[in-house]
């Protein structure tokens, strides 16, 4: 029995030995092919995932680039515009500045006509005042002129006339 000890154990082993030999390549052979498949699973996604990243840079390229030229388009156009304005501005001041040298002679023109009627119509009140005065004076000079004749007539008038007879005076 002693050997049966040692031999039963020691077949039982190299058997084990056989089927875990066995067992392990047989493991190793689906774990290496779980790690090429799995390899394989990742090289894939990897190559998706740059695929995907590649696109998503050609994507933004694009739309940055399509942002660029927009904003371009539009800096291009506020300028444009900004120049339109600014020559317009320039134009109409030009126009305003003719405008007010015509408006400026204009009024030099008129404050000329306005102080030579200002000073006909002093002058015409003058005129006027003096004639007004001349008249009056004319009217007072007749005055006394008709005042003169009839003082004269009343004292030649005294002088002619018979003396007249005297009312209070007593009958005889």
């Amino acid at each position: 029995m002693n050997r049966f000890y040692i031999i039963a154990p020691s077949i039982l082993l190299i058997i084990f030995g056989g089927i875990f030999w066995q067992n392990s390549k047989t493991a190793e052979a689906r774990a290496a092919q779980l790690a090429a498949e799995r390899a394989a699973i990742e090289q894939t996604e990897l190559q998706k995932k740059e695929e995907s990243e590649r696109k998503a840079r050609e994507d933004a390229e694009k739309r940055a680039a399509t942002r660029e030229a927009e904003e371009k388009a539009k800096e291009d156009e506020r300028r444009l515009k900004y120049e339109t304005n600014l020559a317009q501005l320039a134009e109409e001041t030009a126009d305003y500045q003719t405008q007010f040298t015509a408006s400026t002679a204009e009024i030099a023109s008129l404050e000329k006509q306005l102080a030579a009627l200002r000073a006909d119509r002093d002058r015409r009140n003058d005129e006027t005042f003096e004639a007004a005065r001349e008249t009056e004076l004319l009217a007072i000079k007749k005055r006394s002129a008709e005042l003169e004749i009839q003082r004269l007539v009343k004292i030649l008038a005294a002088q002619t006339a018979p003396p007249a007879p005297a009312l209070l005076e007593p009958v005889p």
